[in-house]
């Protein structure tokens, strides 16, 4: 194991346990001024689908793209938190019946089937509008304008034209609408899975008041790990198996998904992850051993195995 690889896997480990309490202590019970109570039920339910589960990789590519610029890591962290909140919720939401219809998340049963429908979707937009909450914080940064450009960024990725508008095109995809609508396979995985990705490494370069070519790496190597990610996620579908996944495996199929497997081949599916390994490297290029970790990053995202 390389040095860079051994510290990747440890600080990958330290960043889960920190997010692991920072979201733990802003899903407390405690009312915080402006709110009225916050209700046993709801309040249960987002602990649920937030904490004890997932590895953490949004967070902590917030936390190490703000490390290459010296970002105090208290700020990254609640930058992180945010980031979360919003993937968890769209976990509850994709989860429901009405959209991918699944049982089982994280190897425990989802939340809907622990519960029902109304809280999950009722906690799906708890954490949702928390995450907004969080990224507008003032310890996040005494200059109010890098809160807001974190604001607007996270609600252009989450939103219409990132993961939300993906999430329909998807829908359209399997002909939940009517006939099946033509996939464009790449563009719908910018949307619906990269955009979160690729926000939690140019949040870093928002952080570090970067430089204009700083950010445009970041945003590059973002991209590449974004699609490297889905990629590895289509494959693992059509190669895992459910114990390792702690989901059901086979279920794009199932759905009748186009995935880049379907479009590319097994074969082909892996060569495009090598080449947006390479991209990857490439990008990272300008912050020579600073980026070590988040190439670290972009080959566990490529060769997980669930």
């Amino acid at each position: 194991m390389t040095t860079a690889t051994a510290d990747f896997a440890k600080r990958l480990d330290q960043t889960a346990d920190e997010t692991e309490a920072l979201l733990a202590k802003l899903l407390s019970d405690e009312v915080l001024p402006d709110e009225i109570v916050r209700p046993k039920r709801l309040m249960d339910a987002m602990r649920y689908s937030s904490l004890n589960g997932g590895k953490r990789l949004r967070p902590f590519l917030v936390v190490e793209s703000s490390a290459v610029f010296g970002v105090p890591r208290k700020a990254a962290l609640l930058v992180g938190a945010a980031l979360e909140c919003i993937h968890c919720y769209s976990l509850i939401h994709d989860d429901l019946p009405a959209m991918d219809n699944s049982d089982l998340r994280r190897g425990r049963p989802t939340l809907h089937k622990k519960t029902d429908d109304a809280t999950a979707i009722l906690a799906g937009d708890g954490l949702l509008t928390l995450a907004f909450d969080i990224v507008t914080r003032d310890e996040i940064h005494t200059d109010a304008t890098v809160r807001l450009l974190l604001t607007r960024a996270l609600a252009r990725a989450s939103g219409i034209g990132g993961m939300v508008g993906g999430q329909i095109l998807d829908l359209a995809g399997e002909g939940r609408f009517g006939d099946r609508e033509p996939v464009d396979v790449a563009r719908l995985q910018q949307m619906k899975t990269g955009a979160l990705l690729r926000y939690g490494c140019i949040a870093g370069a928002i952080l570090g008041q970067s430089s204009q070519k700083e950010y445009q790496a970041l945003d590059d190597y973002g991209r590449a790990l974004g699609e490297a990610f889905q990629i590895a996620d289509d494959l693992l579908d059509v190669e895992g198996d459910a114990a390792a996944l702690g989901k059901p495996a086979g279920a794009d199929a199932a759905l009748g998904k186009t995935t880049f497997v379907t479009q590319l081949g097994i074969d082909g599916a892996k060569q495009r992850v090598r080449d947006l390994l390479a991209r990857a490297d490439s990008a990272l290029s300008i912050f020579g051993a600073k980026g070590d970790i988040l190439r670290a990053a972009a080959r566990f995202v490529a060769e997980r195995k669930n």
